[in-house]
């Protein structure tokens, strides 16, 4: 059976030249970069190899590059990091009910540690109003995270309007750029944050590896105990393999970041124009040009999420209706009901989001599977009966 994979947001594959990249630090450069000898020594000088190079694809200095297991730990180190490093001067952090989870439960953690979180209001296009975040800062606000692009929409906040507030006021802000990096170019001196989360494996590197960017000079305390690596700043012995992958992963990215944003935009958008032509009764959530060029996130009137999702992957399409990592609850997308999104539309929602191994012909094959399980379903749907179609 023919597969079309549509769920590039959820993680994607690793590409031959990240693998061969990585080969060598299974089997020849294996040493423990904390070891003083002779292989500890290579380890540890290929690391900071890596380092230098992913600080300079990202425009910082390697001081303020620290290798993780992902971007969940990232979130939770900069977030939780920050806040009880911080505490002294106050126990209020302001986010947004639009971030990743590792976001929210980190914030729900503190809530539970004494911290007053406040979240934010997002429009009906998924975004942060300044003047909101303005409004929401306090003498005793430590830290304020605000995700570059939202994983399930797509949407692209403008971080720098709410950056230059947040130093206006003297408080941190962490942005999760997990979906972001290898999407859209930008370097971080730019951005004007002081800490920043990557994933290797969303941008066709491994899983379990990836970057907390801490921005000199910031007050922040170590999540985990142990031994002293990355300057002390994170336990645990480097993954130098996926380390390497991780810096090559963003080299590749960087090279054909204008290339493959064009074709993948112009894929987006034309399966975009194939299901308004072809399928009713659909919703397009948050705006269609302010998002990242591989991801679109739409409502299909009457039918359930979870059915399609099924439904589609018999056929060989596989897409998902949300992020991956909760994707395995039945609860409605907490994003797409801060944007308020109609609740009917939001168990009917399902997120496209395109990769640079997609072709037209899997446009083609996704649009006519998907006209045919979107009638089938509604055919038997008597939601859709009762709305009168």
């Amino acid at each position: 059976m023919r597969t079309v994979y549509l769920d590039h947001n959820a993680t994607t594959p690793v590409i031959p030249e990240v693998l061969q990249a990585m080969l060598p630090y299974f089997t020849d450069i294996y040493g423990n970069a904390s070891s003083i000898y002779s292989k500890g020594r290579e380890a540890k000088s290929a690391l900071e190899d890596c380092r230098n190079k992913c600080a300079e694809l990202l425009g910082c200095s390697p001081s303020e590059i620290f290798f993780t297991s992902g971007g969940t730990e990232s979130d939770n180190y900069a977030i939780k990091g920050v806040a009880f490093a911080n505490r002294k001067k106050g126990r209020h952090v302001i986010t947004s009910p639009i971030e990743h989870h590792a976001v929210i439960r980190s914030c729900e953690f503190l809530q539970k540690e004494g911290f007053d979180v406040t979240y934010l209001p997002v429009t009906s296009e998924g975004l942060v109003d300044p003047d909101e975040l303005r409004k929401a800062i306090r003498i005793d606000t430590t830290i304020i995270s605000i995700m570059y692009a939202n994983n399930e929409t797509g949407i692209i906040q403008d971080l720098k309007s709410l950056t230059d507030i947040a130093r206006e006021a003297g408080v941190y802000f962490h942005t999760d750029a997990v979906q972001s990096t290898g999407k859209i170019p930008y370097k971080i001196p730019e951005l004007g944050c002081d800490l920043l989360s990557i994933s290797a494996h969303k941008l066709y590197g491994p899983k379990g590896v990836g970057i907390a960017y801490v921005k000199s000079g910031t007050k922040i305390q170590p999540w985990n105990q142990g031994g002293g690596h990355e300057r002390g700043r994170r336990a645990g012995t480097e993954n130098l393999a996926g380390i390497a992958g991780l810096t090559k992963a963003l080299e590749i990215a960087g090279r054909d970041m204008e290339k493959e944003a064009a074709k993948l935009k112009a894929m987006s958008t034309r399966f975009y124009n194939l299901i308004m032509e072809r399928i009713p009764d659909i919703r397009l959530n948050g705006s269609f040009e302010n998002r990242v060029p591989n991801t679109l996130n739409i409502s299909f009137k009457a039918i359930e999420g979870e059915s399609m999702i099924l439904s589609l992957d018999m056929k060989g399409v596989m897409v998902s209706s949300g992020s991956a990592c909760t994707s395995g609850a039945t609860e409605p997308s907490h994003v797409l009901m801060a944007m308020k999104v109609p609740a009917d539309l939001v168990h009917g929602s399902l997120r496209f989001s395109f990769g640079r191994v997609n072709t037209e012909d899997d446009v083609d094959y996704a649009i006519e599977i998907l006209e045919k399980e979107v009638k089938r379903l509604r055919s038997i749907s008597p939601l859709y009966a009762q709305s009168g179609n």
